[in-house]
């Protein structure tokens, strides 16, 4: 017994695992760089700020020209830089480009071994250089340095604003897209569940999911899922009618045990009562009752129906021999003529066909029996029911028509399976038999309604033919 399928409980969605490892490998790329832009952009300010006193103290180291407040202003605004006269002796200011409040001379003083000093909240770097004027004066170079917090903002905001951006049209875009990798991953995925449940009578449509290429990876897994479909329901119906062909084979074989054994009891029965009755009648010459010809003429359609049976029950034991079709259609209107004058049924047989195949003749005429039987039962009182046998292209047609009403539409698509029929009274075997028969020579068994008529027609396939026959249109 086929146990119900049940998808494992799903810890985390597929767009989760595609997405986040996908963001955190963009956050981690952003943070790596704005680190390293950071130390980068620290480094380049105090270097800057470095090369700038050098310059500043190789223009004083050079310049003849005495320093005056002028020249110290203008130097100021030159370089960005603050100028304070500085005499060591004293540790006190001279001329100044900072007023003295912003800094007081003892602080000054002190800062000097550590090179740096805070003045008005800003981080100067302190640089003692000697003048070459015509007076040499020592001189403190006060050079801002920018925090290496504005140094790495102006530095990497730039970055920042381009990964924000990414990060914002790429989640979207990144969930919007595993939505649908997603949604296709996942309708294979309950297909396949409907498989293991064993519903074989559904397929995936590439279109329901909208943006979905059919010729990519999911697309061509998606085929090769309804492939596989397609093929587990022609295996699962193949073993079903295996199944139920070799239950039937089995049945059919017993019924035709019983069936022979008591065809041929009645058969002796009558011709013991037949020699009886000659020997009975004055000179041994009486005339022959005919009912006893009537009861031996149902005796043999009773035993080609039991042959029909044999072909369902086993494998066939003579080989194929060439089979005259004006024979066979003759023999199968002579068994089947008393049950249509008895059902007030009239029978058409079109003959000469000149058509000979090849093929295992009792096993054709137990087929045909079958398929005439059943017609004369449709047919009903006043019908007509036809014999044919036609070439068409390069195949022989052995057919039988009627006038009747055709099958019941609820059994017209199964009419050809075993045990299905629309008579109260009836087993279903007859179109089983046609059709095991028809197979077995290599053909089929199909039907049609045409113009007020049911047609039920064995195909051969032209290897049943031992020379060429001209095709021949069947007549009207």
């Amino acid at each position: 017994m086929t146990r119900p399928f049940h998808p494992p409980v799903r810890r985390a969605s597929l767009r989760r695992q595609l997405v986040l490892p996908m963001v955190g490998l963009l956050l981690a790329a952003v943070l790596g760089n704005v680190a390293f832009t950071a130390w980068l952009a620290a480094r380049r300010s105090a270097q800057t700020a470095r090369a700038g006193q050098e310059q500043v103290a190789a223009a004083l180291r050079s310049s003849r020209v005495s320093l005056s407040l002028p020249v110290l202003e203008a130097l100021a605004q030159l370089t960005g830089s603050q100028f304070v006269v500085w005499d060591p002796a004293a540790g006190t200011r001279g001329l100044a480009t900072l007023p003295r409040e912003a800094i007081s001379d003892g602080r000054l003083a002190a800062a000097l071994p550590d090179g740096t000093v805070d003045v008005g909240g800003q981080r100067h770097r302190l640089g003692v250089i000697r003048s070459g004027g015509v007076r040499p004066e020592t001189v403190i170079v006060l050079t801002p340095v920018r925090t290496i917090l504005a140094a790495t903002l102006e530095t990497v905001w730039p970055v920042l604003a381009v990964a924000a951006a990414t990060l914002a049209a790429l989640v979207p875009l990144g969930w919007r897209l595993t939505g649908r990798l997603a949604a296709r991953i996942g309708a294979i995925e309950r297909h396949v569940g409907r498989i293991a449940e064993g519903d074989l009578g559904h397929r995936l449509h590439e279109e329901r999911h909208a943006g979905g290429d059919p010729d990519d990876e999911i697309g061509r897994l998606m085929t090769g899922v309804n492939r596989m479909t397609a093929t587990l329901g022609e295996l699962r119906t193949s073993l079903v009618a295996g199944e139920r062909q070799r239950l039937l084979g089995q049945l059919a074989a017993g019924f035709a045990h019983e069936l022979r054994n008591a065809i041929t009891g009645a058969r002796l029965a009558i011709d013991l009562h037949r020699r009886r009755c000659t020997s009975a009648a004055p000179g041994g010459a009486g005339a022959e009752d005919g009912s006893l010809a009537v009861a031996v003429r149902q005796l043999d359609i009773v035993e080609e129906e039991v042959r029909g049976l044999l072909a369902l029950g086993r494998a066939p034991e003579t080989a194929p021999t060439p089979v005259s079709v004006d024979g066979l259609l003759g023999e199968v209107r002579d068994l089947t003529g008393p049950r249509c004058e008895h059902a007030g049924v009239r029978m058409e047989c079109e003959l000469p066909t000149g058509i000979t195949l090849t093929g295992r003749h009792d096993t054709l005429r137990a087929a045909l029996v079958n398929l005439a039987l059943n017609v004369v039962d449709a047919a009903g009182r006043g019908g007509t029911v036809r014999l044919v046998g036609e070439t068409r292209g390069e195949r022989v047609v052995l057919a039988v028509e009627d006038t009747g009403q055709g099958p019941p539409a609820t059994i017209r698509d199964t009419i050809r399976e075993p045990f299905v029929t629309g008579k109260p009274e009836g087993i279903g075997l007859g179109l089983a038999v046609a059709k095991a028969v028809a197979e077995e020579h290599g053909g089929g068994l199909e039907w049609e309604r045409l113009h007020g008529r049911t047609r039920f027609e064995i195909s051969l396939p032209s290897r049943t033919l031992p020379t060429a026959v001209a095709p021949r249109e069947p007549s009207a």
